[in-house]
């Protein structure tokens, strides 16, 4: 007698360690090209990688968020198909950087990750990962400690458009500390003169990175990261990348379109995002609803997760998979023997050895 098909409303539970060995397979496959300079082809080495353990996974996925153009690399590209497409198949839409601080990459330093966001549909939700339009977004990062914090002590929600001195005296009185104990963390870049000025003038702590937002921005729902608030202008397809997996380690996020130029801005309103321009979006309007996986694997040490590490024969590989439904977060530690130890890879679909 033939087990009647049963139709699975959690489908995510089911694929979700595929995602996390896709992001294993970048980090693995982009490893030869730390510190050689040559950002291009660790992007593409991931890009193969990760194209390849979708060919394997039995999904529907389709990129509704991707990388690529920014930097002008051989990216995983909005619209592109990943999975096998079998008829039945779960659908899933994507969100993805197959290295998150390319440029990190190819000077050898901390602070880069592959990382994947991915939604099965729900109902009631029509876009679950948001393909914000414009280049950048002004970020305001914070972790659950933050928001039970200012519940506790009845303190109305920090806001984006606060003054920064504001929101760090807001951030030290809910946590009952000193603001010269707050940790801020952003982006070392010529347009933040203003905001670190005035961190530094207030006294709090400050944090600077080179590349690698996603990471950074997700810090501050990491306890055990050390960091109390990311702000900062990053990029907006990194923005919805971090929100998701803020959300599902329970923080949030504020986000604000940030033009670069009036070139850009006309070109938005021309568009029909007027509107959108004065919004500020917070995590659950650019990762919306519940069927949310993030996975990410570290290539090279970041606030949240560890880089790849080699041990002779093994390669040891730092992980983090989650899900917003559950809010359950799990670090995985794996050891790859690389005797062993393949990675299948599109550029022509075979396995490959480490």
């Amino acid at each position: 007698m033939r087990i009647p098909k049963q139709n699975y409303d959690d489908i995510e539970r089911i694929i979700e360690f595929d995602f996390v060995r896709a992001t294993e397979a970048a980090a693995l496959n982009a490893l030869p090209w730390l510190g050689r300079g040559e950002k291009e082809k660790a992007d593409a080495a991931a890009c193969d990688a990760i194209r390849g353990m979708f060919d394997l996974m039995n999904i529907c996925g389709e990129v509704v968020i991707g990388e690529g153009i920014k930097d002008e690399a051989p990216g995983i590209f909005k619209g592109e198909q990943l999975g096998m497409w079998l008829p039945g198949a779960p659908k899933f839409d994507i969100a993805l950087d197959p290295i998150d601080g390319t440029t990190n990459i190819s000077k050898g330093m901390p602070n880069s990750i592959a990382c994947i966001a991915a939604a099965s549909p729900e109902k009631d939700v029509e876009v679950a990962l948001r393909d914000i339009p414009s280049f950048y977004m002004m970020k305001l990062a914070y972790g659950p400690g933050v928001i039970r914090s200012m519940k506790i002590a009845g303190i109305e929600t920090i806001k984006l458009e606060s003054p920064i001195e504001e929101t760090l005296m807001t951030v030290a009185q809910a946590f009952n500390k000193r603001v010269q104990d707050v940790v801020v963390m952003m982006l070392d870049r010529p347009r933040h003169k203003k905001i670190v000025a005035e961190i530094r003038r207030v006294g709090a702590s400050l944090r600077m990175i080179s590349d690698g937002d996603i990471a950074a921005a997700m810090a501050p729902a990491y306890p055990e990261s050390g960091i109390d608030l990311y702000v900062g202008i990053g990029g907006a397809p990194e923005a919805v990348l971090a929100a998701a997996g803020i959300k599902c380690l329970g923080g949030d996020m504020q986000c604000q379109m940030w033009p670069r130029d009036e070139e850009e801005r006309r070109e938005l309103v021309a568009a029909g995002h007027e509107a959108d321009l004065k919004r500020v979006f917070f995590a659950d309007d650019l990762a919306k609803g519940k069927n949310i996986i993030f996975a990410a694997t570290g290539i090279s040490d970041s606030a949240l997760l560890r880089g790849v590490k080699s041990q002779g024969a093994n390669a040891i590989t730092h992980s983090v998979l989650m899900r917003a439904k559950s809010k359950t977060v799990r670090f995985i530690r794996a050891s790859h023997d690389l005797q062993s130890k393949t990675i299948r890879l599109r550029s022509d679909n075979r396995e490959h050895g480490l």
